[in-house]
């Protein structure tokens, strides 16, 4: 973060010093919500939680070296003590749910202030270029792309996994220093006016919608919705900014009325009009994309990724319009996403143990398109392959609405039409009831599970089993592959950690 006394960060909150407090104290180091990684000159952000309280942990944050704690009540430490912050009515979010008194409110409010702060005087004295992606799928993994790539061009700060929200996004924001170049948002949204939020902690001046579609539609109601709260992102940009929008999506091309700012478009339809296009897509046996990148006043580049899946040509366009948009030139792009790598935990994280079982962990998070989207894959890698069983894992996808019953039974036919053999289903719910019943209908086969413990044992069991006429298959090295997919609070991570494990020879 910038350096900051603790009086100006209660003139930029609003909050009162506690008592014994130095104003003149100056915050040199990070700004950190979890005592144990404070380091010298740090600043503690005391978040209650559901579990535990962050202010029972700001003596600790201070005998590690904090400078002063962000707090909703005095507790007896050098710190900014913050006003209350009324709660919003309908408010459907995780902080709402665990903050009886408010003090949670009122500590990420005085956080977003802050980061608020630190983006807006970063950017107008030191030329920080903002960019804000949202999207249904996709944004951890283009986030982790265009971090990579803007890397090539000067120092980038991206968020860490999915720190996506009302309390990642600004912890992300103070990442941020006067030698910062870049800083990639990622921003995502449970209603409608929380990505406007979130655009006046960092301002964007490169907006990239990905995609609407079906996550959180329980939340939402309907997928226009969805559309109206994405496309809050580019009604932020300013008339010198740029909004980058997927022409291949009608809701996203649509939101090129309600911004001020001009508008670029990717594709992966090489017959559009796009100014970034991906033509001649190719999978490897891994389900790599190659192809070749067409772009405004260049050159065509090839580009071989070396991220998993085919919905990654998409999210690898978008990346490249943030990259050429910033002012880097194709050539550069197009070998930066080609040498980049996923930075973010448990996301198409593809593994091939000794044995040569290839596991593909994408179970931080599911909703209908990244499930269909990790299905492809896995089918993908699985084909022209004799012998080779797919076995798909997966848990349920949350927070769907009443249309819930019939997204996972929709998988069932997703899983047939890629030719996946096999199916574990971790959890016991109307949700996994109907995916199981309707996959077993297409002719998979297909078991139920308890928990983690009981799925990796299910897989194992289908892994040990040799194919008929099949003798000599342990000896192949293209043996079988094991997707692992649910919404995160499934904790399905485990279930690809254990598998890869148990490979070990």
């Amino acid at each position: 973060m910038i350096e900051i006394t603790l009086a100006d960060i209660a003139r930029v909150t609003g909050g009162q010093l506690s008592p014994g407090a130095d104003p003149e104290a100056t915050v040199t180091g990070y700004v950190e919500f979890d005592s144990r990684k404070i380091t010298e000159g740090g600043l503690f952000v005391a978040l209650p939680g559901a579990n535990v309280d962050g202010h029972d942990f700001a003596q600790s944050a201070i005998d590690r070296g904090a400078v002063g704690a962000l707090v909703a009540r005095d507790v007896g430490v050098p710190a900014v003590i913050l006003p209350p912050v009324e709660q919003i009515e309908g408010d459907n979010s995780d902080l709402a749910a665990n903050d009886p008194d408010g003090s949670a409110r009122a500590v990420v409010a005085g956080m977003a202030k802050l980061a608020a702060h630190v983006a807006t005087t970063l950017v107008d004295k030191h030329q920080l270029r903002i960019t804000g992606i949202t999207g249904s799928a996709g944004k951890t993994s283009t986030k982790d792309l265009i971090a990579s790539v803007l890397a090539d061009a000067g120092e980038t700060v991206a968020p860490p996994g999915s720190f996506n929200n009302e309390i990642g996004l600004p912890y992300t924001v103070l990442r941020c220093t006067e030698d910062t170049d870049f800083l990639v948002a990622e921003m995502s949204a449970r209603g409608i006016g929380h990505i406007a939020q979130l655009t006046h902690v960092a301002p964007p001046q490169i907006g990239v919608v990905l995609n609407v579609g079906s996550a959180h539609l329980g939340e939402f109601g309907s997928r226009e919705n969805i559309a109206q709260a994405k496309g809050e992102l580019v009604e932020a940009l300013p008339a010198d900014g740029i909004a980058i929008l997927n022409a291949d999506d009608e809701l996203v091309a649509g939101m090129a009325s309600r911004t001020k700012a001009r508008v670029v478009c990717f594709s992966t339809d090489p017959r559009s009009n796009a100014e970034y296009v991906a033509e001649g897509i190719t999978l490897d046996d891994v389900a790599r994309a190659s192809f070749t990148m067409h772009s405004p006043n260049s050159e065509p580049q090839q580009v071989r990724l070396k991220v998993f899946g085919a919905h990654q040509v998409s999210n690898a366009l978008a990346t490249a319009a943030v990259g050429m948009e910033a002012g880097m030139d194709a050539a550069t792009v197009a070998r930066a996403l080609s040498n980049a790598h996923s930075l973010s935990v448990n996301r198409m994280d593809v593994n091939t143990r000794a044995d040569g079982v290839t596991v593909i962990n994408d179970a931080y998070n599911a909703n209908p398109d990244s499930m269909r989207a990790g299905i492809a894959a896995l089918g993908y890698t699985a084909a022209g392959r004799p012998g080779v069983r797919s076995i798909a894992v997966l848990g349920e996808m949350g927070e769907l609405g009443e249309d819930s019953v019939e997204a996972h039974t929709a998988l069932g036919n997703e899983l047939a039409r890629y030719r996946v053999t096999h199916l574990v289903v971790v959890g016991e719910s109307a949700e996994t009831a109907a995916l199981l019943s309707r996959a077993a209908e297409r002719g998979i086969e297909s078991v139920s599970a308890l928990d983690i413990e009981d799925a990796t044992e299910r897989v194992s069991e289908i892994l040990r089993t040799v194919p008929l006429g099949e003798e000599n298959w342990r000896d192949r090295p293209d043996r079988d592959v094991v997707l692992v997919k649910a919404s995160n609070a499934a904790g399905l991570w485990r279930v690809a950690e254990r598998l890869l494990d148990g490979g070990k020879q």
